[in-house]
């Protein structure tokens, strides 16, 4: 094995590993803190962890296989399964970032009444329109034969050994991709621009207030002015800081793959073993990312964290503060993020 093919190889192998800890570890929390459970966007982060575990357990060791030894792992059922699954949990974790986005924007411009716009029953219309729509496009791969071990990929994904089939696979998967990558990036980008510029109408309030209070105390030392000062400017960043992580983690690690699998469909196209793999492995990353950007920085998955080890540990949780249990104080930009 060439050295480039050794140091991809290790990387793969610690992305499964860092994946699959992140992952497990908002799982645990999910399931040993009631607060989390107890909150609407609770489902949404479940489901798209589920799809990040199965990814990291079954798709990326498969694909780490395939892409060493140039085939397919086990028979033809087996690959035909793998493809299928691959493909059915790509586009249902970019639905569930969507209705995250979805959820967010609710909490965020409408406060007042997001206990009636957002309840369980409507998060669970949501995450069945995101199965249905996640199983049509590899049901109808499958029953398509358009689902097969592609060498440029070193995985069992979409793939169609039929020249003759090559207009409706073009169109297939164009629709596959414009229906689930583009449209959530189209939500995403709706959905959290309208979440800053209501993050931002707010820091201008405070800045305001802040502004007004430094003014009556005309008698406060200038390295607390300053202090004041320094945080109005953390304010207004914080809120974008997050957008910008939430859709560029998405962009980063999905577009290369994507514009990849729609140049690639044409004939005259040929593309390398080796950009196909890392692509490919980009694409597997946000699986790493999406715990870190959608839960374990939040103070409460934090504090769960903290409390779980405090158990294991035998020792009594030093924090008696008690937890807001509103979603709504997560979104808007305070001191304490």
């Amino acid at each position: 094995m060439e050295l480039w093919g050794i140091f991809g190889c290790s990387l793969m192998i610690a992305l499964i590993v860092a994946a699959a800890l992140s992952n497990g570890m908002v799982l645990i929390c999910f399931l040993g803190c009631a607060d989390i459970r107890g909150q609407v966007p609770g489902l949404f982060t479940l489901n798209l962890t589920l799809c990040n575990l199965l990814l990291t357990a079954i798709n990326m060791p498969l694909t780490l296989v395939g892409a060493v030894r140039g085939h397919q792992l086990g028979g033809e059922g087996l690959c035909r399964a793998v493809g299928f699954l691959e493909t059915f949990l790509t586009c249902n974790s970019m639905l569930s970032m969507a209705a995250l986005s979805i959820d967010r924007w609710v909490a965020v411009v409408f406060p007042l009444s997001y206990q009636s716009k957002m309840r369980y029953q409507d998060a669970a219309v949501i995450l069945l329109y995101s199965w249905i729509h996640s199983l049509s496009f590899p049901t109808v791969a499958i029953c398509l034969s358009w689902v097969g071990f592609h060498h440029s990929y070193g995985s069992c994904t979409l793939h169609n050994k039929n020249p003759e089939e090559g207009t409706s696979f073009f169109t297939f998967m164009v629709l596959f991709h414009l229906l689930s990558f583009f449209a959530s990036f189209l939500v995403l980008c709706v959905t959290y621009l309208q979440v800053l510029k209501v993050a931002r109408s707010h820091c201008r309030r405070i800045d305001v207030i802040t502004m007004q209070t430094l003014v009556l105390l005309v008698d406060l030392h200038p390295s607390v002015r300053q202090r004041c000062l320094e945080e109005q400017k953390r304010r207004r960043q914080r809120a974008t800081k997050k957008i910008i992580t939430f859709i560029g983690t998405f962009l980063l690690c999905f577009t290369p793959y994507v514009i990849t699998r729609l140049v690639e469909i044409s004939p005259s196209t040929s593309i390398s073993c080796q950009w196909g793999v890392i692509s490919r492995c980009l694409a597997y990353s946000k699986a790493l990312s999406d715990p870190f950007v959608y839960c374990l920085t939040r103070n409460q998955y934090k504090n769960c964290c903290r409390d779980m080890v405090n158990k294991l540990l035998k020792r009594s949780s030093g924090n008696s503060v008690q937890r807001a249990n509103s979603y709504v104080g997560n979104m808007v930009p305070t001191t304490s993020d």
